[in-house]
């Protein structure tokens, strides 16, 4: 019977716990619509712009291809000829972008370069990976002369007691002055 008892008791205290939805309620926000978890940011590949491509012509070199541009993110043995260079970045308040340049050669040299529309100069890609996050005004760190003149006069200590209470100690010198 106690231990029924004690159940019972124990269920009903949890029924009377606030729960997170509750606690906040007074500004009409809960505790859930306040707290964003952190997205990590994945950025893979490489990142190629107008500037670095037009730089690479027909009848380049692998090597220097690869010195240009880096090496690519997928090589394929059966598909030697082709280099695929992808990039992808996925960033917190900033949109999901994804590109695709890819590479055929010739044996050993640059036959085309396949490069989207919408490839980025330096300056758009710096652009579009900027948080899009609003900037808040930085916080005040000085009072204005009104301010300070509306601050309480501060209350001055007491004057300290002449003489030091208690026994006056004398401690020897750390260091051996022989």
């Amino acid at each position: 019977m106690a231990l029924i008892v004690g159940a019972a008791s124990a269920l009903s205290a949890c029924s009377s716990m606030p729960s997170l939805d509750m606690l906040n309620a007074s500004n009409g926000a809960t505790v859930l619509e306040r707290i964003t978890p952190y997205k990590l940011e994945v950025v893979q590949g490489n990142v190629l712009t107008k500037e670095l491509v037009a730089r690479v012509k027909p009848g380049m070199p692998r090597a220097q291809v690869r010195d240009l541009l880096g090496s690519p993110l997928l090589t394929d043995p059966f598909h030697a000829e082709r280099w695929d260079y992808v990039f992808t970045i996925k960033r917190q308040g900033t949109i999901y972008q994804q590109r695709k340049v890819v590479a055929l050669f010739d044996g050993e040299t640059l036959k085309s370069l396949e490069v989207p529309a919408d490839l980025p100069s330096e300056n758009e890609f710096v652009a579009a990976i900027s948080s899009k996050a609003e900037r808040r005004e930085p916080p005040k760190l000085e009072l204005s002369e009104a301010e300070r003149k509306a601050l309480p006069v501060p209350v001055k200590p007491a004057a300290a007691a002449a003489e030091a209470i208690g026994p006056v100690r004398a401690y020897p010198p750390l260091e051996n002055k022989s």
